[in-house]
């Protein structure tokens, strides 16, 4: 009795972190639209710039206290060369969706910003079968045509394909490909990332604060609490993350994953006023309808595959007697 709730205990915790860290990515377009004087470039670097300064705090009393295994473990990955490559390529990737979002919340384009988050899930599914050779099924498939004929409605309906969205699913799909290679701790993975990142992030600083037009220099004392503040929003629900997905289902955290890019949604429509026509909308009908198609169908084959371990399971037990 007393493990059945102390599970239910931590189900909750799961459930909670879950939650808080898509709303908080959620929310992100309403931090950086805060940030006044800062071009998106000068954005994304103090995005890299405080986030590694925050890890070099941080990580190293998590390590001290035993987390993953502790400075051992951790440093066996990072001798490793391999390791390096994959994820100076994931680098790349992220420092281009960073650079992506902030430029679409700069230029209000919060709207594409979360179409972009919406279609990384059909993306990611399109480069596993391409690069992985992974299999889809035919309303997986479907569900892909769909997307993309949502994605070319609303091309057409505004005179040009919506590359920020395609840039941001993109560079996010080929991040998440990578990092299937090797796996390290989420905020270990950052501190690498950010450590690639962070000679030329620093260096542009550098330039900004030399030719006197840095927003450190001239930005309120409000804008440069919120750009030192830069690392703990980046890492804060990524820690968050982490946490529920040792304690919540995948299948939940999948569902789940689509409550950030719909407050984004909400935020460009409705808070900033963006607009949102009709080609524009029947364009995100197509893309909600994919994703709805997506979800089931996955997670109906999900089921299945796990039906048919566990029957495989019990007839090798019988065969065995």
């Amino acid at each position: 009795m007393e493990s059945s709730g102390n599970q239910s205990s931590v189900d909750r915790v799961g459930l909670v972190c879950a939650i808080a860290a898509h709303t908080m990515w959620g929310l992100f377009p309403i931090y950086w639209r805060q940030i006044e004087g800062a071009d998106s470039l000068e954005l994304a670097c103090h995005r890299i710039v405080w986030s590694f300064v925050t890890l070099l705090i941080v990580l190293p009393v998590l390590l001290r206290m035993g987390w993953w295994g502790g400075w051992r473990v951790i440093a066996k990955s990072l001798r490793d060369k391999r390791v390096w490559m994959l994820y100076g390529v994931a680098a790349i990737m992220i420092g281009i969706n960073w650079l992506a979002f902030l430029w679409a919340v700069n230029h209000g384009r919060v709207l594409e910003a979360s179409l972009g988050y919406y279609i990384n899930p059909l993306f990611s599914v399109v480069l596993g079968v391409t690069v992985l050779g992974e299999r889809l099924g035919i309303w997986q498939w479907g569900a892909v045509a769909i997307a993309t004929v949502g994605v070319s409605v609303m091309a057409m309906g505004s005179g040009g394909i919506p590359w920020v969205s395609l840039a941001m699913a993109g560079s996010f799909a080929i991040y998440g490909l990578v990092k299937k290679k090797v796996y390290l701790p989420v905020l270990v993975g950052l501190m690498m990332e950010v450590s690639i990142l962070l000679l030329p992030a620093a260096i542009y600083l550098g330039l900004r604060v030399n030719a006197g037009v840095s927003a450190l220099q001239f930005g309120s004392p409000m804008v440069t609490s919120m750009l030192l503040m830069a690392g703990f929003i980046t890492i804060a629900p990524l820690a968050l993350f982490a946490v529920a997905v040792r304690r919540v289902d995948l299948s939940l955290i999948g569902i789940l994953q689509y409550v950030g890019p719909t407050l984004q949604f909400l935020v460009g429509a409705v808070l900033y006023s963006e607009p949102l026509d009709r080609t524009r909308m029947i364009g995100f009908a197509f893309v909600w309808v994919a994703l709805v198609i997506f979800v089931t169908a996955t997670h109906r084959s999900s089921k299945k595959a796990s039906a048919n371990r566990v029957a495989e399971a019990k007839k090798a037990a019988l065969l065995a007697e």
